[in-house]
């Protein structure tokens, strides 16, 4: 059966003093504070949030000592499936959780995956989530990548998480294996916005939303680098761009991975581990946040996927084999 549920949210705050003489949609960010702005102004528009039990506008001024009203529901968003789907879980309280991804998880229901995502998995763990936006996703990380993501159990914490994420205040950092030798590392600052003719694609294009990817090398091989990326934007498939923007593709990228490089002489099982390789090998490694209540800075990290280490290892074996 599907999950439908509807939160009713009733609130009343006065005008403080300090407040008097700006405006509705201002005052209500600051009295409701566990609500976005633009919920709020949505609520406000909808007549859902009343001053003094007049409906007016978000930008009207209102004065201290009036009290505003908030009566409103928050709806699920979709009809989704619960689904016992096993979750890597790394850290969780009554607010977040921090999961670890295994490759070939997709995070949210879109065609071609109406269940089997994590959003489905979310809900059976925690049925109260459908309250939240997007089920308390905030982030994504792409079906094949691997790693940390955050996600918020709450409407609090989902707001705080957003604001976060939105002031650049979380640190995500990837580690990645690129087809060719990074010389040193740089900072990629182009725009990325949806490709004009391939529509499942994402590019570097004039128009394009901000998007700032810093990396830096972690080890070369013959014709390989292992590389560490963080992340000061999160645009749609962002690093996979950027790197093969910068020349440097991921390997096993099926989207941008471009000519496929082989070292000269390499063994036949390292030949085989790169034409082979199931996915891009890009791994979220680091996360660090503020808690969207207790306000404390707390971090995790993940240990690199058994593929991305297998990898690595024969990287380095065909490195100490051709040395001198």
């Amino acid at each position: 059966m599907s999950t439908e549920s509807k939160q009713l949210i009733q609130l009343r705050a006065e005008v403080p003093f300090d407040l008097g003489g700006q405006r509705l949609d201002q005052v209500a960010a600051q009295l409701f504070a566990d609500h976005s702005r633009s919920r709020l102004a949505a609520w406000i528009k909808d007549g859902l949030l009343t001053v003094d039990g007049a409906v007016l506008r978000p930008r009207d001024i209102v004065h201290a000592g009036s009290t505003l009203e908030l009566a409103a529901e928050q709806q699920a968003q979709g009809e989704w499936q619960a689904q016992d789907i096993a979750l890597d879980i790394v850290y969780e309280d009554e607010h977040i959780l921090v999961l670890d991804k295994p490759a070939g998880l997709v995070v949210h229901p879109a065609a071609g995956h109406a269940d089997g995502t994590l959003l489905n998995a979310l809900l059976h763990h925690v049925p109260e989530i459908i309250n939240v936006p997007r089920a308390g996703i905030v982030h994504r990380l792409d079906k094949d990548t691997t790693g940390l993501m955050v996600v918020a159990k709450t409407l609090q914490a989902q707001t705080r998480l957003v604001e976060q994420l939105q002031a650049r205040t979380v640190s995500r950092i990837y580690e990645a294996i690129v087809v060719g030798v990074v010389v040193s590392g740089a900072t990629v600052n182009a725009p990325i916005g949806r490709h004009g003719q391939q529509r499942q694609r994402m590019a570097v294009m004039d128009g394009g939303k901000p998007a700032v990817s810093h990396y830096r090398v972690l080890e070369r091989f013959r014709a390989h680098t292992h590389i560490r990326v963080k992340l000061e934007t999160g645009r749609t498939h962002q690093i996979r761009v950027h790197m093969a923007h910068a020349g440097f593709p991921l390997v096993g990228d099926p989207v941008y991975g471009g000519r496929f490089r082989i070292p000269p002489a390499a063994s036949p099982t390292l030949v085989d581990a790169l034409k082979t390789f199931p996915r891009q090998a890009l791994h979220a490694r680091f996360l660090e946040l503020d808690h969207p209540v207790t306000g404390e800075r707390m971090k995790w990290s993940s240990d690199l996927p058994d593929d991305f280490v297998w990898l690595l290892t024969l990287l380095q074996q065909d490195r100490e084999a051709f040395v001198g």
